[in-house]
């Protein structure tokens, strides 16, 4: 894979819960990150004295994050709507050249910001929230 633009890594959210996903727009700069806990299973009689981890175990979890600007009313008033409610909509990332992940995410943080000579922004941080799937481009 060579190099990307980094604006075409999107974040796409369910609008209505119908499958309908739109860009939310307005985002310059996003940030999405995969993890999975390890479980160890290390013990008196590990090889070498080398630590074991349990294969296929531990909780595995995604978190997405982005800051903008506003552009948009309607993904600006639904993501601000997904943290009031705690829904946990389906949402769409797409990385370019490599894939789509989807699945249930939580808003777990909205903060807006704006200086008295620039413009209004906002960030924005979501949490796996349910099983991904993962589509190769």
């Amino acid at each position: 894979m060579g190099a990307q633009n980094g604006k075409d890594l999107l974040v796409k959210v369910d609008m209505n819960g119908s499958g309908l996903f739109e860009t939310i727009v307005g985002l310059r700069a996003t940030r999405v990150s995969f993890n999975a806990e390890s479980v160890d299973v290390t013990s008196l009689e590990s090889q070498g004295g080398w630590r074991e981890l349990l294969s296929g175990a531990g909780v595995k979890s995604a978190s997405i994050s982005g800051s903008g600007v506003f552009k948009d009313a309607g993904t600006d008033e639904r993501a601000r709507q997904l943290f009031f409610d705690g829904e946990t909509p389906d949402f769409q990332v797409i990385i370019p050249d490599f894939g789509i992940v989807d699945g249930p995410f939580l808003v777990t943080g909205v903060e807006y910001a704006g200086s008295h000579n620039g413009e209004a922004t906002y960030e924005m941080s979501l949490a796996s929230a349910g099983a991904l799937s993962f589509t190769a481009l």
